[in-house]
């Protein structure tokens, strides 16, 4: 089980901000969307997150995987800056993007919010009767508390930005043990499926020392 990541400083020297927080300063959030690679690009690029992470929760084997899943549930885990964000900001960004109104016919795909501890806990059950109350509608959203999460297979992490041409591979090999983990790719990852304003991609693009040619596909993306 991977409850805990590298951290993100190990990136490339000059890439990552000198104040991001350790691990020990953060806090997680998970939270089952459909499938995974799509929130995990969209909870990346918003500042005061600090790495996020795909896998598998919610089930009972110890030791799922994409192709033995079994009653596990594909999740995003967002670790986030409390000084800059809230758990209830993060939950108005899982409520808005994506159907929480329906039951998936897949437990693999289930709308689940998956409480890090009874705060959490609480914090979701109370979004969910105001919605109810807002909406007129029932949330098929279920409620629980996180007993375990596995991290997902390295091709599912960052999909967006893996699947970017000439830029993906070039900084998963660069960044190696903390692509995953690292904020600069959670944030590129976000921005080129869409996410962010433009400010922010150019004052990211700045940092990040690129060949003309990958800088030139971000910018296509972006």
């Amino acid at each position: 089980m991977d409850h805990s990541s590298a951290d993100a400083r190990t990136a490339p020297a000059g890439e990552q901000d000198a104040k991001t927080p350790t691990t020990d300063e953060t806090r997680t959030a998970t939270f089952g969307m459909g499938c995974f690679w799509g929130p995990d690009a969209r909870f990346g690029a918003i500042k005061g997150v600090v790495r996020t992470r795909v896998g598998y929760a919610g089930g009972t084997s110890p030791t799922p995987s994409y192709h033995s899943l079994g009653d596990h549930t594909e999740v995003v885990q967002v670790e986030y800056d409390p000084d800059t964000l809230g758990y209830d900001d993060l939950l108005e960004v899982f409520w808005t993007n994506h159907d929480w109104g329906s039951t998936a016919t897949k437990r693999q795909y289930r709308s689940v919010v998956l409480a890090a501890d009874d705060d959490q806990l609480a914090t979701a059950e109370r979004h969910r009767d105001e919605l109810e109350e807002r909406t007129g509608r029932s949330v098929a959203t279920d409620l629980e508390r996180l007993e375990a999460f596995t991290r997902a297979e390295d091709y599912h992490q960052k999909y967006e930005l893996r699947s970017t041409p000439v830029v993906g591979d070039e900084l998963a090999t660069r960044y190696g043990d903390a692509f995953v983990d690292s904020t600069v790719v959670a944030r590129l990852n976000g921005f080129v499926a869409g996410h962010g304003e433009p400010s922010q991609r150019a004052a990211l693009l700045e940092r990040v020392e690129l060949e003309p040619t990958q800088r030139s596909e971000l910018q296509r993306r972006f």
